[in-house]
């Protein structure tokens, strides 16, 4: 009979003397074969592991320890892919949370048994955190995809499910007393003041703000990457903010705005930080993402056109700052509608 000769396939005696198969191969964990080579059992098992993607780089803790077909395997796999490794870094951070969470709850089971009931219950145990279920939603797909190209199920039990956020006015807009209460209780120099310039001034998201320095300025203008979208900005620095820089920005640091430990924030170090600020003169319920909205509305406000808007705050749906637009045209036609009955003397 002639002897099977299969890549990846590597045969070692255990200490009872007895011969075991593994499947071994590069950034992949290694999955022992059962049976005799060339059995059915044996070649079931070897062409599961050998659909399994191989992690380009280092592979994940714990890797090597997962079950062939399992769902630590397919996150592992995942973890390696292509798709993963092209995602955003605060996309990667908040995929890793759950994709963790869901390796030490349901390593070890096989991703061919999970049902659509299963995928219920993870849902409904979420039901208080409804973005985090959307987003354990978004992520089952992405390991059942991957595990029905890897041929390890044919279906898929999430088809048709939704999470439904609750309809909100989302994160609150300042208001200008919000922002007079703030500038009066930190005034020119401090390192409140020159956070409220920078994320009302550039309309910049956190996320951004942290990383802007001097080297971002020249000519009179701020250029920058933005995190989110990857979209390129250079806009012009208002006095106000080249007043705040100067007065409260370290010269010998690359970022404008240190924590106090005197490094660069982290975004939800940040916020944090920034709320706490809030806080402490009554500014309650406030966010830095509420002064990049009302950075948006005072651009309505001037006159700006959405596509004149959008090249300040980075939006690429005009749609969502058209919302800006005729917020403030209904308040001028409101306040030009009631000019013209107190001119009658109605």
């Amino acid at each position: 009979m002639a002897k099977i000769k299969l890549q990846y396939v590597k045969s070692y005696i255990n200490r009872h003397g007895k011969v075991d198969t593994y499947f071994r191969r590069a950034g992949q964990p290694l999955v022992r074969l059962p049976g005799l080579p060339g059995s059915p059992e044996f070649m079931a098992a070897y062409n599961e592991a050998l659909a399994i993607p191989t992690v380009p780089t280092k592979v994940e803790p714990g890797a090597t320890r997962t079950k062939a077909g399992s769902v630590g395997a397919v996150i592992a796999g995942y973890l390696g892919s292509v798709d993963f490794h092209s995602l955003r870094a605060s996309s990667k951070a908040q995929y890793l949370r759950i994709l963790e969470m869901l390796r030490g709850q349901f390593g070890d089971l096989p991703i061919a048994k999970l049902e659509r009931q299963h995928v219920v219950l993870m849902l409904n145990a979420k039901a208080k955190a409804l973005t985090v279920a959307r987003t354990l939603l978004r992520i089952l797909r992405i390991l059942i995809r991957h595990s029905i190209d890897a041929g390890l199920r044919k279906d898929d039990p999430t088809f048709g499910l939704r999470v439904k956020l609750r309809k909100s006015d989302g994160i609150p807009t300042w208001g200008k007393e919000d922002i007079a209460l703030f500038k009066a209780a930190y005034p020119l120099g401090t390192k409140q003041g020159l956070a409220l310039a920078l994320l009302l001034n550039m309309a910049a998201r956190r996320s951004d703000v942290i990383k802007l320095g001097r080297g971002n300025v020249r000519d009179g203008r701020l250029s920058y990457t933005q995190q989110k979208t990857g979209r390129h900005l250079t806009i012009r620095v208002l006095p106000e903010t080249v007043e705040a820089i100067n007065a409260a920005a370290p010269s010998e640091h690359m970022v404008f705005l240190l924590n106090d430990n005197g490094t660069a924030f982290t975004a939800e170090g940040f916020t944090k930080w920034f709320v706490n600020q809030c806080e402490r003169i009554g500014l309650t319920g406030l966010s830095p993402h509420g002064l990049r909205k009302a950075a948006c509305v005072r651009l309505a406000h001037a006159g700006c056109s959405a596509p004149e808007i959008a090249a300040v705050s980075g939006h690429r749906n005009l749609k969502e700052v058209q919302r800006y637009i005729e917020a403030a045209e209904q308040e001028r036609l409101a306040e030009n509608a009631m000019a013209r009955l107190v001119e009658k003397g109605a």
